[in-house]
């Protein structure tokens, strides 16, 4: 089907308001949707009939309490988690994309009706994460694959990693689509739709042509490009438009990716590009729906692929010592809820919903936030930078936790509030650019004695008074490297490695200091929270996060996460490495603990290593704009 522009007079069947003035719409009428709750959720338009989307970004479950009377059946979208490009392979394999699988109406890749019921009336969501690029010593490293993402019965399988030279290690290159083959690595194309379900969810990944010119992982769409002798890697395979999550044709919900012109948002599952042998000034590109280019220097890396959309990461050029990692799945859930007959938007951007007399905007990527009524509007607004990822280590010893990313906001009683509500101007000279930092990515066992990796910072800009940056988290200490922060540049700072490592420092308002990591007690410090220094509820802990206005409190909707007094909590750090048997616990709002990765969209840190392991990643960040309905 056909989504058209973004209206949003959704307000008047969701509240009881006066039905006056320039927001004025006509009653809601035919039927009653689903009373459901789980991810953030967005309600919108498509001609007449009103549909909500739950957008999960990490793991939950879709709770249903009562059955409307427009169906008995959902739309879903499920992609994995992509596979990761291939390594030190003389131009390595771009990564698969995570499987996709659908059942939006009208789509070419639509598969049975997904009934639904209240007995029971939950229903699990696991969302795959993407695959770290693989490094190490020695010649040829294959990506890994990304892992499955799941809605009740439906499973997606995570795509498959590139391929490296002389076959490499690691071989999984087949997956929800294939990886794409190294240069020089012998074999056919890495399989996609594996194992296989009709639909199909993905598709092959290229083969290398010539001795060092590497396949592009294959899409959802697309098969991976094959290399072009004497020239690059093949391109990453083509991802496919769902416009499940909302509108398309003029503004950006902020699920999925981007494929530049008109009504080209909501693409997933894009393949990575692939490397070559020698360097190229021009990068094999990533599939259109999340995939990472590879790399085009000598010896360069491969880019990652995008957060939220399955998109497999690129392979390395030359012999770059690391692939790009595969980008988080995604789950989103719709029905319908209501019809309306007309009705006028104050604002576009983000997933819209409505809840204690607000209309609220949650962006967990980027996008715009454009203002389309015929007056100024008055926002309120909460940033959240990316976390940290956790410190690793040359075991037996311990890095710190992940440092939580920083937490700006205008709200009164909630954190340093600015000293004004900013107005945001009428049309899109005055558009808002909504930018949302990614959390820290993972390290890995060869990453030994590595701080981790720092958050990205978070940002909202526009004319006038906006210019707003949430400092990105501070990696944790890594054994014998020094914890990341520093006031006026981070929000929290990561905690100090074992080695009597002190935390580093965050910004006041922002966040936190990490604590300090202990010889005599040995383990690492945990990250510091929005809320509260590293160890301060017990060694290596994180330090709690904070507890999000009660106006987003919305018992529809998950944003954030779990903490004492319910849920909502955000930027939390991450705990400290430990005994496996004793991890040390992150801090509320979503951080990681023992090696675990943070949830996504809470900006909370990753826990660090135990003994040799991997680290666990930071979350990424996110943007809730408010005004009243």
């Amino acid at each position: 089907m056909g989504i058209r522009s973004q209206n949003n007079p959704i307000a008047a069947y969701l509240d009881v308001f006066s039905n006056t003035g320039t927001d004025a719409v006509s009653p809601a009428s035919g039927g009653s949707g689903l009373t459901a709750s789980g991810g953030v959720i967005s309600d919108y338009t498509s001609g007449t009939d009103i549909y909500r989307a739950h957008i999960f970004t990490s793991s939950g479950t879709f709770n249903v309490t009562e059955l409307g009377t427009f169906a008995d059946t959902v739309e879903y979208l499920v992609v994995a988690g992509g596979g990761s490009g291939g390594a030190q392979g003389a131009g390595s394999g771009g990564g698969g994309a995570g499987g996709l699988r659908t059942n939006l109406t009208g789509h070419p890749l639509a598969g049975a009706a997904f009934p639904i019921s209240t007995s029971p009336g939950s229903y699990t969501v696991t969302i795959g994460g993407g695959a770290a690029g693989v490094s190490g010593t020695g010649y040829g490293n294959n990506g890994l694959r990304g892992n499955n993402s799941v809605f009740g019965s439906i499973t997606s399988t995570g795509g498959g990693g590139g391929g490296a030279g002389s076959g490499g290690s690691n071989p999984e290159g087949p997956g929800g689509s294939g990886g794409g083959r190294g240069g020089n690595e012998p074999g056919s194309a890495y399989t996609g739709n594996t194992p296989p379900v009709s639909p199909s969810q993905g598709n092959a990944g290229g083969t290398k042509d010539g001795d060092y010119y590497a396949g592009g992982g294959g899409g959802a769409g697309a098969v991976g490009s094959n290399g072009v002798p004497g020239t690059r890697g093949g391109a990453g395979g083509a991802g496919v438009q769902v416009a499940i999550a909302g509108p398309t044709a003029t503004t950006f919900t902020g699920v999925g990716a981007l494929n530049p012109g008109p009504g080209e948002y909501q693409w997933f599952a894009g393949g990575g590009g692939g490397g070559s042998y020698p360097a190229n000034p021009t990068r094999a590109s990533g599939g259109v729906g999340g995939g990472g280019d590879s790399g085009h220097a000598p010896s360069d890396n491969g880019l990652n692929g995008t957060t939220s959309t399955g998109g497999g990461g690129g392979g390395a050029t030359g012999d770059g010592p690391l692939g790009g990692n595969g980008g988080s799945g995604v789950v989103v859930v719709r029905y319908q809820i209501g019809t309306i007959n007309t009705g006028t938007a104050k604002a576009t951007g983000g997933a819209i919903s409505y809840y204690n007399n607000k209309t609220i905007h949650t962006f967990t990527n980027s996008g715009t936030f454009t203002n389309t009524s015929d007056s100024d509007l008055t926002v309120e607004y909460v940033a959240v930078a990316g976390g940290g990822g956790g410190g690793s280590c040359n075991g037996p010893a311990f890095g710190g936790g992940g440092g939580a990313g920083g937490v700006v906001s205008n709200i009164p009683g909630f954190m340093p509030a600015t000293t004004a509500a900013p107005v945001v101007g009428q049309g899109s000279p005055n558009a808002l650019t909504v930018t949302v930092g990614a959390g820290g990515a993972a390290l890995h066992p060869g990453d030994h004695d590595t701080a981790g990796n720092d958050g990205i910072n978070t940002t909202i800009t526009g004319p006038g008074p906006w210019s707003v940056t949430a400092y990105k988290g501070g990696g944790g200490g890594g054994n014998t490297t020094a914890a990341k922060g520093g006031n006026g540049s981070y929000g929290s700072g990561g905690g100090g490695q074992e080695s009597d490592g002190s935390g580093g420092a965050g910004t006041p308002g922002q966040g936190s200091n990490g604590g300090s990591g202990s010889e005599s007690g040995d383990r690492g410090g945990g990250g510091g929270g929005a809320g509260e220094v590293g160890n301060t509820d017990g060694a290596g802990q994180g330090g709690d996060g904070v507890r999000l206005p009660s106006s987003f409190h919305n018992p529809k909707s998950t944003v954030g996460a779990p903490g004492p007094a319910g849920g909502y909590y955000i930027s939390g750090g991450g705990g400290g490495g430990a005994s496996a048997s004793t991890p040390a616990a992150a801090g509320y709002g979503g951080g990681g603990a023992g090696g675990s990765d943070a949830k996504e969209n809470t900006g909370s840190g990753g826990g660090a290593a135990n003994d040799s392991a991997s680290t666990g990643s930071g979350g990424s960040g996110i943007v809730i704009i408010a005004y009243p309905t």
